[in-house]
């Protein structure tokens, strides 16, 4: 799949741990892992939204869209 999650780089900007975020989004440490690692087939519009309130971004700070073709070379 070619959507990129740089959910890394906003717990980092924001010096979160995963734990906190979880706990601030109401979701669980092992799918906050799902999510950052890119195993996430999908994700619900509410979930989506609890990021963005948490973080205080858009969607597109943290998915982004690549082609395949360099999907494949940068391992995402």
């Amino acid at each position: 799949m070619a959507i990129v999650v740089d959910l890394d780089v906003q717990l980092a900007k924001h010096r979160m741990s995963v734990g906190e975020f979880a706990a601030a989004v109401g979701i669980t440490p092992a799918n906050v892992a799902v999510l950052k690692n890119g195993r996430a087939k999908a994700v619900r519009f509410t979930t989506l939204d609890a990021i963005c309130r948490t973080l205080g971004c858009q969607p597109g700070d943290v998915l982004r869209w690549v082609p395949d073709d360099e999907a494949d070379v940068t391992g995402a």
